[in-house]
């Protein structure tokens, strides 16, 4: 992949341009304060292009951290833009935002768990964002994100960081919307990034349309439940849609304990325990779907191209054509990816 260095920025600089230095306030909206941070330096730090996309490497202020209270200091937030991605004539970014488990960071886990590629066979016209958590920790801390607002806040950096000459430059085509709107949004994690989704939920702002849990429900249950019920009577792109992998263990036991819970209050949740036992149609239509995964926990998000059917079963907008629905009411085939 080529690569192209962009040189760090001042504080004072930044805080000029979003207007803080001179007690402005961005006027109140969706993605605050993307309007006010278009005109803002570039936060791009990286630039990575290859054949599948342009993956950039973010230095963002609403990234999770650094935080107060918090020993991290990482402010990464990894994005891939694929390249047959083409902003929409209604300037709505759809999103998918990976949040990664322990001992790693988001750029090893876009590379280990095959982020990109499963994003890019998937044809979806999305952007994926994958935020550093805690540094190569065994704990998964939301950091900013557990504010109220943070994950707003986040996707409007994001917005407005692709935005920038510097980004729209190593774009090309692909480049997003000058003035983009919050579109489809889907959150996905891996292990222990299950808490940062599920603060993500409780008050990160704006509206998430579909979660994907990879082998990662050992707590905060009732967050996810919650979410599911609040969009109990709602269809289609309109409905709050579940797809939760799992392996064993502890795991195991909280993904059957939110199935029972949403079956009592009226959800319909279907359960994968043989791989390809669902269809591609159910993987569509379901509202909460679990699946039992017979791959190792480090694998769950790629060995199966979990990641990727979710993503083609899911609500965001895609543009090219895919033969991923022939054959869509029998049981799948399940494709098994290589390590390389």
């Amino acid at each position: 992949m080529s690569r192209i260095a962009i040189p760090a920025l001042g504080r004072r600089a930044f805080l000029q341009a979003l207007g803080v230095a001179g007690g402005v306030v961005a006027a109140p909206g969706l993605w605050d304060p993307a309007p006010a941070m278009a005109k803002a330096p570039s936060k791009v730090r990286r630039v990575d292009a290859s054949k599948l996309g342009v993956t950039m490497k973010l230095e963002l202020s609403h990234a999770p951290f650094p935080c107060d209270g918090s020993p991290y200091q990482d402010a990464t937030v990894m994005v891939f833009v694929p390249a047959h991605y083409r902003a929409p004539e209604n300037d709505e970014l759809d999103l998918v935002v990976h949040f990664h488990g322990h001992l790693t960071t988001a750029e090893r886990a876009m590379a280990a768990h095959k982020l990109r590629e499963q994003l890019h066979e998937s044809k979806q016209n999305a952007v994926l964002v994958v935020p550093q958590g805690a540094v190569n920790a065994a704990e998964s801390p939301p950091g900013k994100l557990e504010k109220r607002g943070g994950l707003r806040r986040l996707c409007g950096e994001v917005a407005a960081a692709l935005s920038s000459p510097s980004a729209r430059r190593a774009l090309g085509d692909s480049a997003i919307p000058r003035r983009a709107k919050l579109g489809v949004l889907c959150l996905s994690a891996h292990s222990g990034g299950y808490r940062v989704a599920a603060a993500c939920l409780r008050h990160g702002g704006c509206n998430v349309n579909e979660v994907y849990l990879f082998d990662a429900l050992y707590g905060e249950v009732d967050a996810f439940r919650d979410w599911v019920l609040a969009r109990k009577g709602k269809s289609g792109r309109d409905r709050h849609k579940l797809i939760s992998h799992f392996v064993g263990g502890a795991v195991r036991r909280h993904n059957l304990e939110l199935e029972r819970a949403l079956e009592a209050r009226g959800v319909k949740c279907l359960h994968e325990r043989r791989p390809g036992e669902l269809t591609r149609a159910q993987l569509l239509t379901g509202r909460a779907i679990f699946i039992e995964a017979p791959v190792a926990h480090g694998a769950v998000t790629f060995q199966q191209n979990a990641f990727r059917d979710c993503l083609f079963a899911s609500c965001l907008r895609r543009q090219l054509r895919s033969g991923w629905f022939k054959k869509k009411n029998e049981p799948r085939k399940i494709d098994v990816r290589t390590s390389t």
